[in-house]
């Protein structure tokens, strides 16, 4: 059994027992989390597909910890102007186990 969920404007694939690296959730690390956005769930060839979402579903999983990712650079650089600029980015994240998916 899967089921693809969205958070953070983003689509994951999930199943019991994978953990996930998403978007930071305001969670502590040892909660449980409620996703509700599941867009689809598959359960032993057969498969539910929501318009956009399936109501009832969710996919129940524990926080594991919160956390930083890698830094991204950017550099802006303006050729015959003298202008450069370097700035750093590290996207904040939760990481999540997948307890339990129940569908409709």
């Amino acid at each position: 059994m899967y089921a693809v969920v969205e958070t953070g404007g983003k689509q994951y694939r999930v199943k019991v027992g994978d953990s996930i690296k998403v978007e930071k959730l305001d969670a502590e690390p040892g909660d449980d989390v409620t996703l509700d956005r599941v867009l689809m769930v598959s359960d032993e060839g057969s498969v539910t597909v929501g318009r956009p979402t399936i109501g009832g579903a969710k996919v129940v999983a524990s926080v594991d910890e919160q956390g930083k990712g890698e830094k991204l650079r950017i550099f802006k650089m303006r050729p015959k102007k003298r202008y450069r600029k370097a700035q750093g980015h590290r996207q904040r994240l939760t990481t999540l186990t997948i307890k339990d998916i129940v569908g409709a």
